[in-house]
Protein backbone atom coordinates (compact mmCIF):
# COMPACT_ATOMS: atom_id res chain seq x y z
CA UNK A 1 0.00 0.00 0.00
CA UNK A 2 2.76 2.65 0.92
CA UNK A 3 4.80 1.85 -2.81
CA UNK A 4 1.46 2.06 -4.80
CA UNK A 5 1.45 6.15 -2.18
CA UNK A 6 4.81 6.59 -3.05
CA UNK A 7 4.51 6.24 -7.13
CA UNK A 8 2.72 9.92 -6.61
CA UNK A 9 5.28 11.56 -4.41
CA UNK A 10 6.34 14.50 -6.83
CA UNK A 11 2.87 14.66 -8.56
CA UNK A 12 0.45 15.08 -5.76
CA UNK A 13 1.14 17.77 -2.57
CA UNK A 14 2.83 15.90 0.09
CA UNK A 15 -0.30 16.97 3.11
CA UNK A 16 -2.87 15.18 0.53
CA UNK A 17 -1.03 11.82 0.27
CA UNK A 18 -0.40 12.15 4.04
CA UNK A 19 -4.25 12.55 4.44
CA UNK A 20 -4.92 10.02 1.90
CA UNK A 21 -2.68 7.18 3.69
CA UNK A 22 -4.40 8.47 6.84
CA UNK A 23 -7.75 7.79 6.11
CA UNK A 24 -7.31 4.06 4.08
CA UNK A 25 -8.55 1.56 6.00
CA UNK A 26 -6.15 -1.15 7.72
CA UNK A 27 -7.33 -3.99 5.04
CA UNK A 28 -7.64 -2.43 1.65
CA UNK A 29 -6.41 -4.50 -1.35
CA UNK A 30 -3.43 -2.79 -3.60
CA UNK A 31 -6.01 -2.54 -6.55
CA UNK A 32 -8.74 -0.35 -4.74
CA UNK A 33 -5.59 1.69 -3.42
CA UNK A 34 -4.51 2.23 -6.97
CA UNK A 35 -7.72 3.25 -8.24
CA UNK A 36 -8.33 5.47 -5.04
CA UNK A 37 -4.55 6.96 -6.02
CA UNK A 38 -5.61 7.50 -9.75
CA UNK A 39 -8.70 9.35 -9.08
CA UNK A 40 -7.15 11.59 -6.28
CA UNK A 41 -5.06 12.54 -8.95
CA UNK A 42 -7.57 13.11 -11.66
CA UNK A 43 -8.95 15.24 -8.99
CA UNK A 44 -5.99 17.01 -8.18
CA UNK A 45 -4.75 17.95 -11.90
CA UNK A 46 -8.20 18.95 -12.35
CA UNK A 47 -7.84 21.56 -9.59
CA UNK A 48 -4.85 23.29 -10.43
CA UNK A 49 -4.94 26.45 -12.52
CA UNK A 50 -3.96 26.91 -16.03
CA UNK A 51 -0.64 28.97 -16.44
CA UNK A 52 -2.13 32.51 -17.06
CA UNK A 53 -5.20 32.43 -15.15
CA UNK A 54 -6.18 35.48 -13.64
CA UNK A 55 -6.49 33.97 -9.58
CA UNK A 56 -7.26 37.65 -8.40
CA UNK A 57 -9.92 38.49 -10.01
CA UNK A 58 -11.50 35.20 -9.40
CA UNK A 59 -10.65 35.27 -5.93
CA UNK A 60 -12.13 38.80 -5.79
CA UNK A 61 -15.76 37.69 -7.08
CA UNK A 62 -15.64 34.33 -5.18
CA UNK A 63 -15.10 36.56 -2.03
CA UNK A 64 -17.32 39.38 -2.67
CA UNK A 65 -20.27 37.74 -4.19
CA UNK A 66 -21.00 36.13 -0.81
CA UNK A 67 -19.91 39.39 1.02
CA UNK A 68 -23.21 41.28 -0.77
CA UNK A 69 -25.44 38.30 1.27
CA UNK A 70 -23.84 38.60 4.50
CA UNK A 71 -25.71 40.30 7.73
CA UNK A 72 -24.52 43.26 9.60
CA UNK A 73 -25.59 41.87 13.08
CA UNK A 74 -23.61 41.35 16.29
CA UNK A 75 -23.91 37.99 18.49
CA UNK A 76 -24.32 38.64 22.40
CA UNK A 77 -23.28 35.89 24.46
CA UNK A 78 -27.05 35.53 26.97
CA UNK A 79 -26.04 35.51 30.53
CA UNK A 80 -23.08 37.74 30.22
CA UNK A 81 -23.43 41.80 30.18
CA UNK A 82 -21.12 43.74 27.86
CA UNK A 83 -19.90 40.65 25.75
CA UNK A 84 -20.31 40.00 22.64
CA UNK A 85 -18.42 39.67 18.92
CA UNK A 86 -18.84 41.07 15.76
CA UNK A 87 -19.86 38.84 12.87
CA UNK A 88 -20.78 38.98 9.56
CA UNK A 89 -19.47 41.63 6.58
CA UNK A 90 -18.05 44.41 9.57
CA UNK A 91 -15.94 41.61 11.04
CA UNK A 92 -15.00 41.06 7.48
CA UNK A 93 -13.90 44.43 6.56
CA UNK A 94 -11.79 44.65 10.22
CA UNK A 95 -9.83 41.84 8.78
CA UNK A 96 -8.92 42.40 5.13
CA UNK A 97 -8.52 46.60 6.17
CA UNK A 98 -6.29 45.08 8.57
CA UNK A 99 -7.41 46.85 11.56
CA UNK A 100 -4.94 46.85 14.75
CA UNK A 101 -7.89 47.98 17.03
CA UNK A 102 -10.96 45.38 16.56
CA UNK A 103 -13.93 46.12 17.65
CA UNK A 104 -14.79 43.30 20.42
CA UNK A 105 -11.60 41.44 20.98
CA UNK A 106 -12.07 37.92 22.28
CA UNK A 107 -10.10 34.34 23.01
CA UNK A 108 -11.11 31.74 23.11
CA UNK A 109 -8.96 29.82 26.50
CA UNK A 110 -8.37 26.15 26.10
CA UNK A 111 -7.43 23.90 29.41
CA UNK A 112 -5.32 21.33 30.06
CA UNK A 113 -5.49 17.63 32.17
CA UNK A 114 -8.54 17.67 34.62
CA UNK A 115 -9.15 21.90 34.30
CA UNK A 116 -10.87 20.64 30.64
CA UNK A 117 -13.32 18.72 32.39
CA UNK A 118 -14.64 21.35 34.59
CA UNK A 119 -12.17 20.93 37.38
CA UNK A 120 -12.29 24.67 39.41
CA UNK A 121 -14.04 26.15 36.10
CA UNK A 122 -15.41 29.54 37.75
CA UNK A 123 -12.28 29.79 39.68
CA UNK A 124 -9.79 29.84 36.76
CA UNK A 125 -12.49 32.07 34.71
CA UNK A 126 -12.47 34.53 37.52
CA UNK A 127 -8.64 34.77 38.28
CA UNK A 128 -7.74 35.06 34.65
CA UNK A 129 -10.67 37.96 34.46
CA UNK A 130 -9.49 41.22 35.23
CA UNK A 131 -10.11 43.02 38.24
CA UNK A 132 -10.73 46.98 38.72
CA UNK A 133 -11.30 48.36 42.41
CA UNK A 134 -14.87 49.41 41.20
CA UNK A 135 -15.78 45.75 40.76
CA UNK A 136 -15.09 45.05 44.60
CA UNK A 137 -17.04 48.57 45.97
CA UNK A 138 -20.42 48.38 47.35
CA UNK A 139 -20.23 51.98 48.75
CA UNK A 140 -17.86 55.39 48.18
CA UNK A 141 -18.59 57.87 50.97
CA UNK A 142 -16.75 61.19 51.12
CA UNK A 143 -16.54 64.12 53.46
CA UNK A 144 -15.79 67.10 51.75
CA UNK A 145 -15.29 69.25 54.32
CA UNK A 146 -12.12 66.42 55.79
CA UNK A 147 -11.18 65.67 52.27
CA UNK A 148 -11.22 61.77 52.62
CA UNK A 149 -12.97 58.92 50.65
CA UNK A 150 -14.35 56.54 52.83
CA UNK A 151 -14.35 53.18 50.79
CA UNK A 152 -16.56 49.71 51.63
CA UNK A 153 -15.48 46.67 50.13
CA UNK A 154 -17.80 43.75 49.37
CA UNK A 155 -16.86 40.96 51.88
CA UNK A 156 -17.89 38.20 49.43
CA UNK A 157 -16.12 39.47 46.00
CA UNK A 158 -12.72 39.85 48.25
CA UNK A 159 -13.42 35.76 48.88
CA UNK A 160 -14.18 35.15 45.48
CA UNK A 161 -10.55 36.73 44.52
CA UNK A 162 -8.82 34.88 47.47
CA UNK A 163 -7.36 38.53 49.13
CA UNK A 164 -7.16 40.31 52.56
CA UNK A 165 -8.21 43.89 53.22
CA UNK A 166 -4.74 44.61 53.96
CA UNK A 167 -3.41 43.52 50.35
CA UNK A 168 -5.94 46.17 48.90
CA UNK A 169 -4.12 49.11 50.84
CA UNK A 170 -0.95 48.04 49.53
CA UNK A 171 -2.21 48.30 45.89
CA UNK A 172 -3.86 51.51 46.39
CA UNK A 173 -0.79 52.83 48.19
CA UNK A 174 1.35 51.82 45.03
CA UNK A 175 -1.12 53.77 43.00
CA UNK A 176 -1.99 56.48 44.62
CA UNK A 177 1.52 58.75 46.01
CA UNK A 178 0.78 61.45 48.60
CA UNK A 179 -2.52 59.92 50.56
CA UNK A 180 -2.81 58.41 54.10
CA UNK A 181 -4.65 55.09 53.60
CA UNK A 182 -6.17 53.33 56.21
CA UNK A 183 -7.74 50.21 56.26
CA UNK A 184 -10.73 49.37 59.26
CA UNK A 185 -12.35 45.76 58.52
CA UNK A 186 -13.92 46.19 55.19
CA UNK A 187 -13.62 49.83 55.21
CA UNK A 188 -10.70 51.95 53.62
CA UNK A 189 -10.34 55.52 54.43
CA UNK A 190 -8.28 57.67 52.14
CA UNK A 191 -7.12 61.20 52.89
CA UNK A 192 -4.35 63.62 51.40
CA UNK A 193 -0.99 64.72 53.68
CA UNK A 194 -0.99 67.67 52.63
CA UNK A 195 -3.29 70.93 52.17
CA UNK A 196 -6.96 70.56 52.05
CA UNK A 197 -8.52 69.04 48.35
CA UNK A 198 -10.96 70.99 46.43
CA UNK A 199 -14.14 69.24 44.97
CA UNK A 200 -12.55 68.95 41.60
CA UNK A 201 -9.91 67.07 42.50
CA UNK A 202 -11.78 64.82 45.24
CA UNK A 203 -14.01 63.73 42.20
CA UNK A 204 -10.83 62.95 39.91
CA UNK A 205 -9.00 60.75 43.11
CA UNK A 206 -12.37 58.83 43.28
CA UNK A 207 -12.36 58.26 39.40
CA UNK A 208 -9.02 56.81 39.71
CA UNK A 209 -9.69 54.48 42.53
CA UNK A 210 -12.22 53.11 40.95
CA UNK A 211 -9.90 52.03 38.09
CA UNK A 212 -7.46 51.12 39.80
CA UNK A 213 -5.77 47.45 39.27
CA UNK A 214 -6.15 44.66 41.38
CA UNK A 215 -5.75 41.13 40.22
CA UNK A 216 -6.35 39.04 36.88
CA UNK A 217 -4.78 39.79 33.13
CA UNK A 218 -5.30 43.12 31.82
CA UNK A 219 -7.80 43.65 29.07
CA UNK A 220 -9.77 40.58 29.72
CA UNK A 221 -12.91 42.28 30.92
CA UNK A 222 -15.78 39.10 30.92
CA UNK A 223 -15.36 35.75 31.04
CA UNK A 224 -17.73 33.15 30.37
CA UNK A 225 -17.15 28.94 31.11
CA UNK A 226 -18.69 27.40 28.54
CA UNK A 227 -19.00 23.33 27.65
CA UNK A 228 -18.02 22.63 23.90
CA UNK A 229 -18.25 18.84 22.76
CA UNK A 230 -16.29 16.92 25.88
CA UNK A 231 -14.26 19.71 27.38
CA UNK A 232 -14.77 23.24 29.04
CA UNK A 233 -13.28 26.59 27.29
CA UNK A 234 -13.37 29.81 28.74
CA UNK A 235 -14.44 32.80 26.26
CA UNK A 236 -13.41 35.99 26.70
CA UNK A 237 -14.16 39.92 26.14
CA UNK A 238 -10.82 41.24 25.43
CA UNK A 239 -8.21 39.47 24.40
CA UNK A 240 -3.74 39.52 25.99
CA UNK A 241 -2.51 36.21 24.33
CA UNK A 242 0.89 36.87 25.69
CA UNK A 243 -0.06 37.17 29.18
CA UNK A 244 -2.99 34.33 28.86
CA UNK A 245 -0.19 31.37 27.91
CA UNK A 246 2.01 31.88 30.41
CA UNK A 247 -0.85 29.98 33.09
CA UNK A 248 0.08 26.13 33.29
CA UNK A 249 -3.86 25.40 33.20
CA UNK A 250 -3.60 26.80 29.83
CA UNK A 251 -3.45 24.69 26.15
CA UNK A 252 -0.90 26.73 24.31
CA UNK A 253 -1.35 24.86 21.32
CA UNK A 254 -4.92 25.38 20.89
CA UNK A 255 -5.44 28.78 22.86
CA UNK A 256 -6.29 31.20 20.28
CA UNK A 257 -7.67 35.09 19.89
CA UNK A 258 -9.15 36.93 17.46
CA UNK A 259 -6.65 39.68 17.38
CA UNK A 260 -4.51 39.00 14.02
CA UNK A 261 -1.72 41.80 14.49
CA UNK A 262 -1.65 40.48 18.47
CA UNK A 263 -1.01 36.57 16.97
CA UNK A 264 1.49 38.57 14.64
CA UNK A 265 3.57 40.09 17.83
CA UNK A 266 3.69 37.01 19.74
CA UNK A 267 3.36 33.96 17.23
CA UNK A 268 4.69 35.23 14.39
CA UNK A 269 3.64 36.05 11.14
CA UNK A 270 3.10 32.37 9.68
CA UNK A 271 0.60 32.38 12.88
CA UNK A 272 -0.92 35.48 11.67
CA UNK A 273 -1.18 34.51 8.25
CA UNK A 274 -3.18 31.31 9.24
CA UNK A 275 -5.28 33.44 11.51
CA UNK A 276 -6.58 35.79 8.68
CA UNK A 277 -7.73 32.66 7.05
CA UNK A 278 -9.04 30.32 9.98
CA UNK A 279 -11.23 34.03 11.05
CA UNK A 280 -12.30 35.06 7.26
CA UNK A 281 -13.16 31.47 6.60
CA UNK A 282 -14.98 31.20 10.20
CA UNK A 283 -17.22 34.00 9.50
CA UNK A 284 -18.64 32.97 5.64
CA UNK A 285 -19.18 29.62 7.15
CA UNK A 286 -21.09 31.30 9.81
CA UNK A 287 -22.88 32.93 7.18
CA UNK A 288 -24.07 29.44 5.77
CA UNK A 289 -22.13 30.36 2.51
CA UNK A 290 -19.54 28.48 1.09
CA UNK A 291 -15.87 29.80 -0.57
CA UNK A 292 -13.34 28.17 -1.65
CA UNK A 293 -10.32 28.25 0.69
CA UNK A 294 -8.12 28.72 -1.78
CA UNK A 295 -8.69 32.22 -2.63
CA UNK A 296 -9.31 33.04 1.03
CA UNK A 297 -5.39 31.82 0.89
CA UNK A 298 -4.20 33.93 -1.93
CA UNK A 299 -5.85 36.96 0.02
CA UNK A 300 -3.76 36.02 3.30
CA UNK A 301 -0.58 35.44 1.23
CA UNK A 302 -1.17 39.00 -0.12
CA UNK A 303 -1.17 40.49 3.01
CA UNK A 304 1.39 38.65 5.18
CA UNK A 305 3.65 38.90 1.64
CA UNK A 306 6.04 41.29 3.31
CA UNK A 307 6.41 39.62 6.49
CA UNK A 308 3.73 42.04 8.33
CA UNK A 309 0.23 41.87 8.47
CA UNK A 310 -1.07 44.86 5.94
CA UNK A 311 -4.74 45.83 5.05
CA UNK A 312 -5.89 45.90 1.14
CA UNK A 313 -5.98 49.49 1.49
CA UNK A 314 -4.14 52.47 0.17
CA UNK A 315 -2.26 52.33 3.26
CA UNK A 316 -1.01 48.96 3.35
CA UNK A 317 -0.61 46.31 0.10
CA UNK A 318 -1.74 48.80 -2.64
CA UNK A 319 1.39 50.93 -1.08
CA UNK A 320 3.63 48.24 -2.02
CA UNK A 321 3.00 47.62 -5.50
CA UNK A 322 5.74 48.21 -7.84
CA UNK A 323 3.56 49.87 -10.33
CA UNK A 324 2.94 53.35 -10.24
CA UNK A 325 -0.18 53.35 -12.60
CA UNK A 326 -1.02 50.20 -10.49
CA UNK A 327 -1.15 52.33 -7.32
CA UNK A 328 -2.89 55.32 -8.89
CA UNK A 329 -5.52 53.25 -10.24
CA UNK A 330 -7.05 52.80 -6.55
CA UNK A 331 -7.10 55.81 -5.03
CA UNK A 332 -5.74 58.97 -4.85
CA UNK A 333 -3.96 58.86 -8.41
CA UNK A 334 -2.39 62.39 -8.80
CA UNK A 335 -0.86 62.15 -5.26
CA UNK A 336 1.06 58.79 -6.72
CA UNK A 337 1.60 60.00 -10.28
CA UNK A 338 3.43 63.15 -9.01
CA UNK A 339 5.77 61.19 -6.43
CA UNK A 340 6.46 58.82 -9.20
CA UNK A 341 7.28 61.50 -11.35
CA UNK A 342 9.52 63.16 -8.78
CA UNK A 343 11.28 59.65 -8.23
CA UNK A 344 11.98 59.20 -11.69
CA UNK A 345 10.35 55.71 -11.65
CA UNK A 346 9.80 53.57 -14.88
CA UNK A 347 6.87 50.97 -15.46
CA UNK A 348 7.23 48.17 -16.86
CA UNK A 349 3.92 47.20 -17.69
CA UNK A 350 4.40 43.72 -16.29
CA UNK A 351 0.72 43.57 -14.66
CA UNK A 352 -3.23 43.84 -15.67
CA UNK A 353 -3.97 47.15 -14.57
CA UNK A 354 -1.42 49.12 -15.85
CA UNK A 355 -1.61 47.22 -19.40
CA UNK A 356 -5.43 47.54 -19.29
CA UNK A 357 -4.91 51.66 -18.56
CA UNK A 358 -2.89 51.97 -21.79
CA UNK A 359 -5.26 49.74 -23.97
CA UNK A 360 -2.84 47.08 -24.40
CA UNK A 361 -3.13 43.01 -23.96
CA UNK A 362 -2.72 42.22 -20.69
CA UNK A 363 -0.26 39.28 -19.21
CA UNK A 364 -3.08 36.38 -18.53
CA UNK A 365 -4.54 33.74 -20.92
CA UNK A 366 -4.03 34.48 -24.54
CA UNK A 367 -1.71 37.76 -23.71
CA UNK A 368 0.69 36.02 -21.80
CA UNK A 369 2.56 33.98 -24.34
CA UNK A 370 4.66 36.06 -26.23
CA UNK A 371 6.84 35.23 -29.99
CA UNK A 372 9.81 35.52 -30.43
CA UNK A 373 12.09 34.98 -33.85
CA UNK A 374 15.04 35.94 -35.03
CA UNK A 375 14.80 38.73 -38.47
CA UNK A 376 17.62 38.13 -40.81
CA UNK A 377 18.73 41.88 -42.25
CA UNK A 378 17.56 41.89 -46.06
CA UNK A 379 21.35 43.37 -46.97
CA UNK A 380 22.53 40.09 -45.77
CA UNK A 381 19.69 37.87 -47.87
CA UNK A 382 20.55 40.53 -51.15
CA UNK A 383 24.36 39.71 -50.77
CA UNK A 384 23.65 35.73 -50.50
CA UNK A 385 21.59 36.05 -53.32
CA UNK A 386 24.20 37.80 -55.51
CA UNK A 387 26.80 35.90 -54.72
CA UNK A 388 25.14 32.50 -55.96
Amino acid sequence: MHETIEKYKGKISKKLLQDVEDNLPDKISKDKVEKIMEEVYAQYTKAQIEPGESIGLVAAESIGEPGTQMTLNTFHFAGVAEMNVTVGLPRIIEILDGRSNISTPTMEIYLVGEYAKGKDIKKIAQSIKETMFKDIISEFNMDLGQSTIEIVIDPKRLVDLDMKEKSLVKVLEKALKGYVIKENGNIITIKTKGKEEDLNQIFKLKEKIKETYICGVKEITQVLPIKRGNEFIIVTAGSNLKAILKYEFVDAKRTITNDVFEIQEVLGIEAARQAVINEVFKVIENQGLNVDIRHIMLVADIMTTTGKVQGITRYGVVSEKSSALARASFETPTKHIINASLKGETDNLTSVVENVMLNQPVPLGTGLPGLVTTIRKIKESKSKESKE
